[in-house]
């Protein structure tokens, strides 16, 4: 069952009318689960997220509540209202407010919590992740290394926290090692959601010569279809709404990850740990999609190599955390 509750609104579906729907019926031991986003879930990074936990809960693994659009002076008491609704999950993103968050988890010590963070757990529970769609951007940037014309390649970020730094940082690395002799530019919009600024991020960097930008944005890709560059998408698949634009995208699924915290909360396990290791592309928590055309065949089937060895263990993706140049 999936509930939506914003400022405006709160629709509320009642577990015995999920049968005459055709819902999954709900088990006694399900968990309730209850989504905080700072963003729109239209966001790629949170559209990843919200789909991930609908989908747990179409297949009646949570009951799955959110609020979309929390501002950082609201967060703290959105989260509070959930766990006084008894919720059994609390999922968020503690970026902005990572002091608060720990001490509403502390106040609640019967309810779990799940933080997008850049810190690390506290107590036994409140559980951490970090995204981890690296090692597709490194594959994406092994493509791209071969497919520049001007040798100079751009990419568009948000914030320089950890977990976007790490994302260019690979995506260069890829491009490097097909490619040493590559350029690169680099631009944070200081947003999360803004396309109209990542695009403008996106064609101040074609004017300075890339001709292949790494979106980490949305927004990114409409700038490169304007001026007919290439570009990659990141976190979902943009390759259908840019045609002949985006011909690769770093995908990230987080469903393992809510797999791995349910069965956590379920045993009665505590939950105060990194759950980041479920984003790796060996859980199945990332992976690469790309068209083929305008790839040369030897530069698809390195790739491939490379993807088979960090599936296989042979070959890590490095984690490079500072902020790109």
């Amino acid at each position: 069952m999936i509930r939506h509750l914003t400022r405006r609104h709160f629709i509320a579906v009642a577990v015995c009318i999920a049968p005459l729907l055709g819902a999954p019926a709900i088990a006694a031991d399900t968990l309730k689960v209850a989504g905080i986003h700072a963003s729109p879930v239209e966001n790629a990074w949170n559209s990843r997220i919200h789909q991930a936990l609908q989908s747990a809960a179409d297949d009646g693994l949570i009951e799955y509540v959110f609020s979309e659009g929390v501002s950082g002076t609201d967060y703290a008491r959105a989260m509070r209202e959930y766990a006084e609704q008894g919720v059994d999950l609390v999922w968020g993103e503690s970026y902005a407010v990572e002091n608060e968050a720990r001490q509403v988890a502390a106040d609640y010590p019967d309810v779990a919590f799940l933080m997008g963070s850049s810190g690390g757990p506290s107590g036994d529970n409140f559980g951490v992740f970090g995204t981890r769609n690296h090692e597709a951007a490194y594959l994406a940037g092994m493509l791209a290394g071969t497919m520049s014309e001007t040798n100079t390649f751009g990419s568009v970020g948000g914030y320089p926290i950890p977990e976007v730094n790490l994302l260019i940082n690979a995506y260069r690395d890829g491009v490097k090692e097909v490619n040493p002799q590559a350029k690169f530019l680099n631009g944070f919009i200081g947003a999360w959601f803004d396309p109209p600024k990542a695009k403008e991020a996106a064609i101040a960097q074609i004017d300075a010569g890339a001709d292949v930008i790494f979106g980490e944005r949305i927004g990114t890709a409409d700038g490169a279809k304007e001026n007919n560059v290439k570009a990659i998408g990141s976190l979902i698949d943009y390759t259908d709404r840019y045609p002949g634009t985006v011909f690769a995208n770093a995908m990230w699924h987080f469903r393992p990850t809510i797999e791995a915290i349910v069965a956590d909360v379920k045993a009665g396990n505590p939950v105060g740990k990194d759950y980041t290791e479920f984003s790796f592309m060996k859980h199945g928590g990332n992976d690469l999609i790309f068209v083929t055309d305008g790839i040369s065949p030897e530069a698809i089937a390195a790739m491939e190599a490379k993807r088979k060895a960090i599936k296989d263990g042979s070959f890590e993706v490095p984690i490079d955390t500072n902020e790109p140049s």
